[in-house]
């Protein structure tokens, strides 16, 4: 065992698992490494995988983890379903024929420096989800949380947004980079952003999270919320709704991307959302993970965490076709109003705003 591997599996398993990945996908794979991370003991790239579908305006799906390195399920769950897609890809015919008419992007590992450093922040002591030139003050009907919405004091405090002058982040920017190139050029195009450490159920947050206004797809996010519940009315328990409805913050990277979007071409759409695991009921089952470092935002006990890995394979297979067929269901005319309607009142008006 070389020096470097050591070292990678007593800080950084996960890069090892994804370099294996790489090997295994082989010319399936379109790889690249957008920053590397340096560090006194190890130089860190920040990798991008591609497959599937070469058209620039090819139906597009992002999967991201690993933005918070103390949430590192995050990019374990976006590793497991890049091991499982290339897999696929390697023996089933009609999956490798699909990829030709959607394009998959994977990004496990946005902040490898935090994981390795085991901290929320990157190496600089920025909280790379409030890193984004984008505030809430005046946009909210409502105070962001003191603190946890983002600040600009010093990186001794968590939720650092950075400083103004410094500009953003480079692995924020990497990810910004990534999502213009290879999600926003296409015609329909889907997004989801890996955490945990909220609540006891798993979340799908929408746009906004700066702001309680409605984004500019509530029709859209709706009729996606409704097709998945027809099409699996057993699956495993997500609440579907704006981020803003629980707290709102400065400096989302994904507020800044849809936003510059709609100043795009009309006639394309990128839907990003987060999932937001609800480890507070790993936390309920098992109360003397609180004891272990980083109890509170992953599984801690092995059969847990296997069941993490693999529950959500089949909204991420979901949300894979359902970008592949987009225009099967997007909604239009009268039917784009009337759920337009119903989603405003689920979402916004149900919670008083």
């Amino acid at each position: 065992m070389t020096e470097r591997t050591l070292l990678l599996h007593q800080h950084l398993p996960e890069l090892l698992e994804l370099e294996l990945i790489l090997r295994r996908g082989g010319p399936l794979l379109r790889t690249q490494v957008l920053h590397e991370v340096q560090l006194p003991a190890m130089t860190l790239p920040v990798h991008a995988v591609c497959l599937g579908s070469e058209a620039p305006d090819a139906p597009a799906v992002g999967f991201f983890g690993g933005v918070h390195g103390v949430e590192r399920v995050g990019a374990q769950i976006v590793l497991s379903y890049l091991r499982t897609t290339v897999e696929r890809a390697l023996w089933d015919p009609l999956f490798r024929e699909q990829l030709q008419q959607v394009r998959l992007v994977f990004m496990p590992m946005v902040n490898p420096g935090g994981i390795w450093r085991r901290t929320r922040a990157n190496p600089n002591g920025v909280d790379l989800m409030r890193n984004a030139p984008i505030d809430a003050t005046g946009d909210a009907n409502g105070k962001v949380p003191w603190l946890v919405g983002g600040h600009r004091y010093g990186s001794w405090l968590p939720w650092f947004r950075g400083h103004r002058a410094n500009g953003m982040e480079p692995e924020a920017m990497a990810l910004i980079e990534l999502a213009r190139r290879e999600l926003m050029r296409s015609r329909f195009s889907l997004s989801v952003d890996v955490h945990s450490g909220f609540g006891t159920v798993d979340r799908m947050w929408f746009c906004y999270a700066r702001t309680h206004r409605p984004m500019e797809h509530l029709a859209e996010v709706r009729a996606l919320s409704l097709l998945f519940d027809r099409t699996h009315p057993f699956h495993h328990e997500y609440l579907i709704e704006p981020q803003s409805v629980n707290y709102t913050t400065h400096g989302d990277l994904w507020d800044f991307l849809y936003d510059e979007s709609l100043q795009e071409d009309g006639e394309r759409m990128f839907l990003p959302f987060t999932l937001e695991l609800g480890s507070w009921l790993w936390v309920k089952k098992n109360p003397w993970q609180l004891l272990r470092l980083f109890g509170m935002f992953n599984p801690i006990l092995h059969h847990r965490l296997k069941r993490v890995l693999r529950q959500h394979t089949v909204l991420f297979d979901f949300l894979v076709r359902a970008a592949a067929t987009h225009r099967d269901w997007l909604p239009t005319g009268g039917w784009r109003e009337q759920l337009a309607r119903d989603a405003l009142q689920h979402w916004y008006l149900s919670h008083g705003q």
